[in-house]
């Protein structure tokens, strides 16, 4: 839609809801540029992807001079993007409690050291197959660590009407390198030799450790106890789990991932043995990839404009998989990078959206847990490709790998018409701030629990149709914060009482249920009340449960109550 007007929408729940604002004008793909911590940033992992994009030509070309199978070839891949899948639930429970900039730059040392000692091995010739691959995927680890939290921070660092552009400029920013990057690569591997190669990735990660350190992020106050691994993980799963929409772009990332994968993951084969070329022709192949990958990101705003998402992502999986089966009967240097322009070009404008999707659909709360699910979906899907394409082109050659690759791919997009994307949510995900903890005489602690709460509600029988409508929405609202055992009662005496019912584990997890709630719950929260005919607000009970009788009270009363 263009310029002004009124926009509908289904919700994250798959509800309808009324048109919620006006949607602005365009805002410029480069706004994120005005914010000084943005572009720091940004140039300073532009360096760091350059020198990893260095290094993955790098490993790939040495695998081909240590090994003759295509498959530990098709690992070099696998194994960077392995610990992805592996990790990134515990990187994105992490990004959600403990401070992201630590984080990332515990990582960024991570990848440092990593680096360190693979340049040390790669000089003293001591690189097997194995030992690089174990290097390859401790790198891959750190990167495992730092996705969420750099990904969760774009909202710290931009505004949100400014956060598609920011994902969509890291993306361009990434491929901006990998079209020079590899080419850069491969002209150090055929002149220098790799070992060269993995010492200028590990002088890249200064760049971003420097800008790290010199940002300042805006500290927020933290009242309550940080949710332990487990519990914050189970959290992010129940939200994702009762978020429908969520979990269709997660599954098309998984098929999207898993059959794209195969043009990366077997370009070294294809340079050497379809056409007949060495390391700078495999990094010229991967540069022409990056460069197409450039052009999507600059598509990416007119594309939406014109089309849905689905349209978009089932338009682009058919066109990769074209690429792909060109790739695969070519023996043209030329044509071939013809062919990965435009897959480049695909797997941006795909991925990118898919990204943007998930971040515009998750509040501030949860955000790095529901990108540390796509982001193990997605690239779990691309290590189990990667491993199985490398299989097929062990024993059947990359050319046939490519072609089933391709095959999957246009099924993927076949799933759409049963399996469509949901639009970008204009839900308002800002966190409400109108919680106040409540008075209570009784003296608890954080622990205490179980808390059972009870809402009670006045409705008149000819409303009840509606509450019921909005309750529902309600429901899978007070689940995806994290309550437990929701129910609804209505009184058989009294049927215009109805109660609402749930249960916390302990008392601060009641507390932090509440900070969760978003301007859209408020919204929906809003619909509730106007059908509420009670003289008050409803009422609310909160009562601490007891499964057996105690033989003395263990919970005293205070004797000077405060309030919170």
């Amino acid at each position: 839609m263009h310029g002004h007007g009124q926009i509908f929408r289904l919700d994250l729940c798959g509800q309808p809801a009324r048109n919620i604002r006006e949607v602005p004008h365009r805002a410029s793909p480069l706004a994120p540029f005005r914010h000084g911590t943005f572009r720091t940033l940004w140039m300073a992992t532009l360096a760091s992807n350059l020198g990893g994009l260095i290094q993955a030509v790098a490993a790939a070309w040495i695998m081909l001079v240590i090994s003759d199978s295509h498959q530990m070839v098709a690992l070099v891949q696998a194994s960077s993007v392995l610990p992805i899948m592996l990790f990134s639930l515990i990187a994105g429970a992490l990004a959600d409690s403990v401070d992201r900039r630590r984080i990332m730059l515990a990582a960024q040392v991570f990848m440092l050291v990593a680096s360190v000692g693979l340049t040390i091995f790669a000089f003293l010739g001591l690189l097997s197959p194995w030992l690089l691959l174990s290097f390859t995927f401790s790198i891959g680890c750190g990167t495992a660590l730092h996705m969420p939290s750099w990904q969760a921070s774009m909202g710290d660092i931009v505004p949100r009407e400014d956060l598609p552009s920011a994902v969509a400029l890291n993306s361009m920013g990434f491929n901006l390198m990998r079209s020079v990057g590899p080419a850069i690569g491969g002209i150090i591997v055929a002149v220098a030799g790799a070992a060269t190669a993995f010492a200028i990735n590990a002088g890249s990660y200064l760049f971003l450790i420097f800008a790290l350190l010199r940002w300042q992020p805006p500290g927020s106050p933290r009242t309550l106890p940080r949710e332990a691994i487990g519990r914050a993980i189970s959290v992010g799963l129940r939200y994702v789990t009762m978020s429908p929409n969520l979990l269709k772009v997660m599954l098309r990332g998984l098929l999207f991932g898993f059959g794209a994968i195969a043009v990366l993951a077997l370009l070294p084969i294809v340079a050497r043995d379809l056409l007949q070329g060495g390391p700078l022709t495999f990094g010229i192949l991967l540069g022409c990839f990056g460069l197409g990958a450039i052009g999507g990101a600059l598509m990416n705003t007119r594309l939406r404009e014109r089309f849905n998402n689905e349209a978009i992502v089932r338009g682009a999986s058919v066109t990769f998989a074209l690429c792909a089966l060109t790739l695969a009967l070519s023996r043209d240097v030329w044509l071939s990078c013809a062919v990965l322009l435009l897959a480049g070009s695909c797997w941006v404008v795909s991925l990118s959206l898919f990204n943007v999707t998930v971040q515009l659909s998750t509040p501030r709360w949860v955000v790095g847990r529901a990108m540390s699910f796509y982001q193990t979906a997605t690239f779990g899907g691309m290590a189990s490709g990667s491993w199985i394409w490398g299989m097929i082109a062990e024993s059947n050659g990359a050319d046939r790998a490519l072609m089933v690759a391709a095959a999957v791919l246009v099924a993927s997009a076949l799933i759409g018409l049963y399996l469509s994307l949901p639009e970008f949510s204009v839900l308002n995900l800002d966190p409400h701030d109108r919680f106040n903890e409540p008075e209570l005489r009784l003296d608890l602690t954080s622990r205490s629990g179980p808390i059972m709460v009870m809402v009670d509600y006045e409705i008149a029988q000819q409303d009840v149709h509606d509450f019921l409508a909005v309750m529902t929405q309600w429901r899978r609202s007070r689940i995806r914060d994290g309550v437990q055992q929701w129910v609804l009662l209505r009184d058989l005496e009294n049927p215009d009482i109805w109660v609402e019912s749930y249960h916390v584990p302990t008392w601060v997890e009641y507390v932090r249920h509440n900070q969760r709630r978003t301007k859209a719950d408020a919204e929906i929260y809003a619909r509730i009340i106007a059908l509420h005919r009670g003289p008050h607000r409803p009422r609310v009970h909160r009562m601490i449960e007891r499964p057996t009788v105690p033989s003395s009270d263990d919970t005293p009363i205070k004797t000077h109550p405060e309030i919170h």
